[in-house]
């Protein structure tokens, strides 16, 4: 006896579309959590950066006898803010951009263009801040580097760059998949 088996049918233009619609509806609701975690975050660390850089100063010149720690905790934090300020300004689409020549062309092309920027970012973000920054993260953390004053390891403080490489390049493939490029690309920013 023969089974037959039923032919798979084949998705339709519609249903790409309601797929497609769910995937950037969940990615959009993810950045808007992850964007509020990040701008918290910042705000603490740019915080605890501000207390630790006065401590510095009020234990220099106050008490005559600085603080041995706190020059080591200012460069771990800087590398933090770094990192997740720019993960915040790219999801706010107020990063870096020279536009000059694309704001001269037509609509098209500027489409264009744009998607062409937002396709390089995803894969830098992707292979070079996630891929490369988890194993920069894993060999330190495998080595056991500390750092000298505060013991700290080494580890923690590069997870900063695969962060930033998750957010980055979730952000710039909503975007491609959104085709919102063009948009929030020049949203929030002087011309």
């Amino acid at each position: 006896m023969r089974v037959l088996k039923r032919p798979r049918r084949a998705i339709g233009c519609s249903e790409c579309y309601n797929i497609r619609e769910v995937i950037i509806r969940k990615m959009n609701s993810f950045q808007k959590i992850a964007n509020g975690f990040l701008e918290r975050l910042l705000m603490m660390l740019m915080a605890v950066l501000v207390f630790d850089v006065l401590w510095q100063v009020f234990t220099r010149f106050v008490m005559g006898a600085p603080s041995s720690w706190t020059d080591e905790l200012a460069t771990l934090l800087i590398i933090w803010v770094a990192m997740i300020g720019a993960s915040v300004a790219f999801l706010r689409g107020q990063h870096l951009g020279m536009d000059y020549f694309v704001n001269r062309c037509s609509a098209t092309v500027q489409r264009r263009c744009a998607m062409l920027v937002h396709l390089v970012v995803a894969l830098f973000a992707f292979m070079v801040l996630l891929v490369g920054g988890i194993r920069l993260v894993s060999l330190t953390l495998l080595t056991n580097q500390l750092s000298p004053a505060l013991g700290v390891k080494m580890g923690y403080v590069y997870l900063a760059i695969p962060i930033c490489g998750l957010v980055v390049f979730l952000d710039a493939l909503s975007s491609l998949l959104s085709r919102r490029s063009i948009s929030k690309t020049h949203e929030g920013r002087l011309s």
